[in-house]
């Protein structure tokens, strides 16, 4: 199984950047494709971002497009999220999420979560 630990969430105005970092536990991070799911106050969990196991597909949700980058270093046991010009629409607890060893990141289906890190955009 996999152990998910995010930071890097925190306060941020409107405009500006965060990057959020997951690092898994275990020997075998490149067998998972990787993702991110939000959840705002009242809300579902949505999905956001994947990747698949050596980076080399990635999937946005619409509304992140163009703003939000996901990226892994396979050496590091890490996923990242770099968002830029935050919305005070992308406030939410960003989940770090691992999909099923093997599995395609084309119909992501997330198997493990961490814990989540709050990011909140001021306007």
């Amino acid at each position: 199984q996999v152990q998910l630990v995010e930071s890097g969430g925190g306060l941020v105005q409107a405009g500006g950047s965060l990057r959020l970092s997951c690092v898994a536990s275990g020997r075998t991070f490149s067998n998972y494709p990787m993702g991110w799911f939000g959840q705002a106050p009242g809300k579902e969990r949505e999905f956001v971002a994947a990747i698949s196991r050596f980076g080399a597909s990635t999937y946005y949700t619409d509304s992140v497009k163009g703003r939000f980058t996901i990226s892994r270093d396979n050496t590091k046991n890490t996923v990242y999220l770099q968002m830029n010009s935050l919305k005070a629409e992308d406030t939410a607890v960003y989940y770090c999420t691992a999909a099923g060893a093997y599995a395609s990141a084309v119909q992501y289906e997330p198997v493990y979560w961490g814990q989540g890190t709050q990011v909140t955009v001021s306007s």
